[in-house]
């Protein structure tokens, strides 16, 4: 893996906050390698306030741009072509790629899927994919699958981010934000749709015997914060909490204060893919909200996770009720004992295993 190699990831929004996240982490880490990476996104709205700067070595191209697509295949075909989550390239560019194969040289094509702890990880985890038809018929992609075992593709982790963290100073980056703060206040980060418990941990934290200052994230998660409250009291509305609850409406972060958000709580409540996994790097008691399926496959998906993690039963029912799939209310949540020390434990089994992006290389240096 001596050589410098350019990698094309392809990305389509679905839920910018995860598949764009995961795919600029992905594109990012390789760029800090060494590597050329251009992705590849069809709504790069998000990047704007995820990663204002940009980044050294990513080139992001709008691939709704027939202009882009056009240039991209009149020039060199990557080393490694990348499908996030199932998306399809453009025609010509597969083509591209299939005819700088045929020519020679080893290249490689790389299915990246969607995170999961389920069984089925493991046994189709670097299986290959032969294409039979389209532009790329007689090329044979291979499966990546990210995953929480050594026998997956791992998690997203960069090189310094044990450095990082433990560099980080709460008190510092809350005045930073000018988020307001007092020692003993229970910290607790919130990033979720629209879930029906939303009503019960709000009056949780409300009626609670300790302060509790709720730091929520931009969008849905603070609009369903405002509508419950503006519901509960239409005449007077509170939407800066009442009772024990303090809240705290927070812009749009980068994906490092995203990060930093994560390490300065006592709880994080995290949705989707991206931050689920930085949540369990963050080392504190987290709660999932994953992302819904019609045919409510999403839940064999968060019980798998949950065995993963030997979550202890409150921690699972917990999960069970906050993702509408659980009877009664939600059970009092816990930011010490069995909670942390699970999420910590979780944590020190990721850390021993190899980063996904050490074993994609490593991968595509096996197949080349």
């Amino acid at each position: 893996m001596g050589t410098r190699m350019q990698w094309d990831i392809f990305c389509k929004v679905i839920d910018n906050h995860g598949d764009l996240g995961v795919c600029w982490r992905l594109g990012s880490q390789l760029a800090a390698l060494g590597e050329r990476v251009r992705l590849w996104i069809d709504d790069a709205t998000a990047l704007h306030w995820m990663a204002p700067t940009g980044c050294e070595g990513v080139q992001v191209i709008d691939w709704l741009d027939a202009a882009a697509v056009q240039q991209a295949a009149a020039e060199s075909a990557p080393d490694v072509l990348v499908e996030a989550f199932g998306c399809e390239p453009a025609p010509e560019l597969i083509a591209r790629f299939a005819e700088a194969s045929s020519a020679g040289g080893p290249r490689s094509w790389i299915n990246l899927e969607y995170l999961s702890a389920e069984p089925y990880v493991e046994r189709l985890h670097g299986l290959p994919s032969p294409v039979f038809k389209g532009p790329g018929a007689g090329l044979t992609k291979r499966f990546f699958y990210p995953g929480f075992t050594p026998a997956t593709g791992g998690l997203l982790r960069e090189p310094d981010l044990l450095e990082r963290q433990a560099r980080f100073d709460r008190a510092q980056w809350l005045a930073a934000q000018q988020i307001p703060w007092t020692e003993g206040e229970r910290l607790v980060s919130l990033f979720c749709y629209e879930p029906s418990a939303l009503a019960d941990l709000l009056t949780q934290f409300a009626d609670g015997p300790e302060p509790t200052r709720l730091l929520v994230t931009a969008g849905r998660a603070a609009n369903a914060v405002k509508a419950h409250l503006s519901n509960i009291s239409p005449e007077s509305p509170a939407p800066h909490g009442h009772g024990a609850l303090s809240i705290s409406y927070l812009p749009y972060l980068t994906q490092p204060d995203f990060d930093h958000l994560l390490w300065a709580c006592d709880l994080n409540f995290v949705r989707g893919e991206d931050s689920l996994v930085r949540a369990l790097w963050a080392g504190a008691p987290t709660v999932w909200q994953i992302y819904p399926q019609d045919d409510d496959a999403h839940h064999a998906k968060l019980n798998a996770w949950l065995d993963w993690l030997g979550a202890p039963p409150s921690l699972r029912r917990f999960h069970h009720v906050w993702n509408g799939f659980g009877d009664g209310p939600l059970p009092h949540l816990e930011t010490q004992g069995p909670w942390r020390e699970t999420v910590l434990a979780g944590r020190a089994a990721l850390r021993a295993q190899d980063d996904l992006v050490t074993q994609l290389r490593h991968l595509i240096a096996q197949k080349s």
